[in-house]
């Protein structure tokens, strides 16, 4: 991820969308775009509200959780979910996620094996505890060219009910039990 995530955030603020192809494999309307803005350009994945299969137990407007879950991986300051925003594009109002050109053979359970990744995935997995992720698979943990893991695709995120589903639980062992307790969903 060469740019900035203030730069990113700009272009894809404000830059003309140019749709390059919807992303396979998925069960909504996704996009991979262009975003370009003086001069710059970056890719993105753009996830517009139109293209959404309705759920039963999530209401309209996933990608509002999209940005919601880049709000709180900024707060936290851990720089999990790449730089999201909301805005309107050709299929109408969605979220842009600057695009992680990441290396797609890799995934939790092979990034698990590397013991420089332990933080990171421990921190995702404890943003899902939080962010009370119900589909937090594999392939949602991403290895940027920068070396980072990078949490993707948090559209199921912030139900009001506990719907905690992920992968990760393993990250867990090792926490001080007084931790766990803490982010332990319902206490």
């Amino acid at each position: 991820m060469g740019t900035s995530s203030a730069d990113a955030l700009g272009v894809l603020t404000r830059g003309d969308v140019t749709i390059r192809g919807r992303m396979p494999g998925s069960s909504n309307a996704i996009f991979f775009v262009d975003v370009a803005c003086d001069g710059v350009t970056v890719q993105a994945v753009y996830k517009p509200e139109r293209g959404e299969r309705p759920l039963w137990d999530f209401p309209p407007g996933l990608f509002r959780r999209e940005v919601a879950a880049y709000a709180l991986s900024e707060a936290l300051a851990w720089g999990l979910v790449p730089p999201t925003i909301e805005r309107d594009g050709p299929y109408g109002e969605g979220s842009f996620q600057l695009f992680v050109e990441a290396d797609f053979a890799q995934h939790y359970f092979t990034l698990r094996e590397d013991s420089s990744h332990a933080e990171r995935l421990q921190r995702i997995c404890l943003f899902d505890l939080v962010a009370n992720n119900a589909d937090r698979k594999a392939g949602h943990c991403l290895l940027g060219p920068d070396g980072r893991v990078y949490a993707i695709d948090n559209a199921l995120t912030f139900h009001a009910e506990p719907k905690l589903r992920t992968v990760i639980w393993d990250r867990l062992v090792g926490f001080p039990a007084t931790t766990a307790a803490v982010v332990t969903p319902g206490r």
